[in-house]
C-alpha cells in the first residue's frame, strides 16, 4: 500500500476571500516506510500573504512572485498523488485549498482516499491537544526543526506522528522487496538478537540471590 503524506501552506485560511496555496510537500510511504519519494513545491498565489499566514510560515509576497503558477506544476502533483491514499492533518482544510486550485483551472476534484491524522487523534485522546506539536510532544517526537510551518518538515514529522497513531511504531520490513538489504550472491541478509544462555554456575548464583533476599523480605 502507497501513501502519500501531504501538507499545505497558503496565504490565509479561506477560500472564500480568495486565498491561495504557497507550498505543496508530500511525501511517499510504502507499507509506512519512506520511498525517498517527495514531491515539493512553492508557487506564486498571485495575491499577497495574509499578516498571519506570513507569521505562520515566513514567506514573503517578494519571494513567491518568483515561483512558479500552481498550472505548471499541477500535472505533475496529480501523477503524484494517483491512486495512494492521502494521509493529512486537519485534512478539510488542505484538501479545500487543493480543489479550489484545481476549479481554477477546470481540473477534476481529488477523489483519493484520505486519512484524516486529526481526526485518528481526537478518537485515540479525546478532551486531549491534538495538534501536531501536542502529538510529536506525546510521542516523544523531536519537532526542534520546526521554527516555523513549512511543508515538508510538517509532512517529515506527520509521517512519525501517523505511524504511531495507529500503533505501529516500528514498521514490519519485508526483506524480500529490500534491493538494500540483499546480499551480493542473492541471499536475503538474517536480521537477529543473539540469545545468550547463562551458565550452570550463573544461575546457581542466580538461585542463591533470590533465596537470600526473599528471606529478608519476608521476615
Amino acid at each position: 500500500m502507497k501513501e502519500i503524506v501531504l501538507d499545505t501552506e497558503t496565504t490565509g485560511i479561506s477560500i472564500k476571500e480568495g486565498h491561495r496555496i504557497v507550498e505543496i510537500g508530500c511525501i511517499e510511504l510504502e507499507n509506512l516506510i519512506p520511498t525517498k519519494k517527495t514531491f515539493h513545491c512553492y508557487l506564486n498565489p498571485e495575491r499577497k500573504v495574509s499578516e498571519k499566514a506570513f507569521q505562520i510560515h515566513g514567506y514573503s509576497d517578494e519571494f513567491l512572485s518568483k515561483q512558479k503558477k500552481f498550472s505548471e506544476i499541477v500535472d505533475h502533483f496529480l501523477d503524484f498523488i494517483k491512486n495512494k491514499r492521502l494521509i493529512i492533518h486537519n485534512a478539510e482544510f488542505d484538501i479545500s485549498h487543493l480543489n479550489n486550485e484545481l476549479n481554477l483551472f477546470g481540473k477534476n476534484k481529488i477523489s483519493n482516499e484520505v486519512i484524516d491524522t486529526l481526526v485518528l487523534g481526537r478518537e485515540k485522546f479525546p478532551g486531549s491537544q491534538v495538534s501536531l506539536d501536542a502529538l510529536c510532544k506525546r510521542f516523544k517526537i523531536d519537532n526542534s526543526k520546526r521554527t516555523k510551518h513549512t511543508a515538508l518538515i510538517d509532512c517529515e514529522l506527520l509521517s512519525k506522528v501517523y505511524i504511531n497513531l495507529i500503533d505501529q511504531k516500528e514498521p514490519t520490513l519485508n526483506f524480500q522487496n529490500q534491493n538494500d538489504l540483499i546480499g551480493s550472491n542473492n541471499s536475503v541478509v538474517s536480521y537477529f538478537k543473539k540469545i545468550i544462555k547463562p551458565s550452570q554456575n550463573e544461575i546457581n548464583k542466580h538461585k542463591e540471590y533470590l533465596d537470600k533476599n526473599l528471606k529478608k523480605n519476608y521476615y
